[in-house]
């Protein structure tokens, strides 16, 4: 849920709503970072994307950087945009692409986990 983004700063996935379930971890997650000597940078977490009752994964942390790109999972047009620029102020020089992955999580992942080798 923390991605690194320089040799010191990092974007970590943040909730805001405390009745979320994944507010807590977060936020803990969060001062491990700062407590670590980080810069933490917010990423703001999508709404809750449930399919068959189950929640998935969707973050905008799965994104995955490539040539001049950083290719965004986006589940949440309200939040998106937030997301969306934060990761512009992080990656100055590329372009940020969000591309619809609400699809895509029902499989557990979006681009990053799609791009990461698999065992023989």
């Amino acid at each position: 849920m923390a991605r690194f983004v320089g040799p010191n700063t990092v974007v970590a996935a943040s909730e805001t709503d405390r009745a979320d379930d994944n507010y807590e971890i977060l936020a803990e997650n969060l001062a491990i970072l700062k407590d670590a000597g980080l810069e933490v940078v917010k990423l703001p977490m999508p709404r809750a994307v449930i399919f068959a009752g189950q929640r998935l994964p969707a973050s905008y942390a799965n994104f995955y950087i490539a040539n001049g790109v950083v290719v965004v999972p986006t589940y949440d047009p309200p939040r998106d945009e937030a997301a969306l620029a934060t990761l512009s102020d992080v990656f100055p020089g590329r372009r940020i692409v969000g591309i619809d992955c609400t699809d895509l999580v029902w499989g557990l992942g979006a681009f990053h986990c799609v791009t990461q080798q698999w065992p023989a």
